[in-house]
């Protein structure tokens, strides 16, 4: 892969830390939905599936931002 340059890095920075905020909110709003008397599943389980979405797209992401270290 090639070498980030520092605008790169800092723009996929940025939209790391929105996407771990997402995951965040996914996760108080399937929080929620669980202690509620009458829990929608369908909802629930959306809203995992949305959060595993995220959390490979953070994985990504994260995965570019490490330069590639050559043993």
């Amino acid at each position: 892969m090639a070498q980030l340059s520092s605008t790169q890095r800092a723009e996929l920075e940025r939209k790391l830390n929105g996407l771990r905020t997402q995951h965040r909110d996914l996760d108080d709003a399937i929080d929620a939905l669980g202690n509620m008397t009458v829990q929608d599943s369908l909802q629930i389980q959306r809203l995992k599936r949305q959060k595993l979405q995220l959390k490979d797209q953070i994985v990504r992401l994260e995965n570019s931002l490490v330069p590639d270290i050559i043993a």
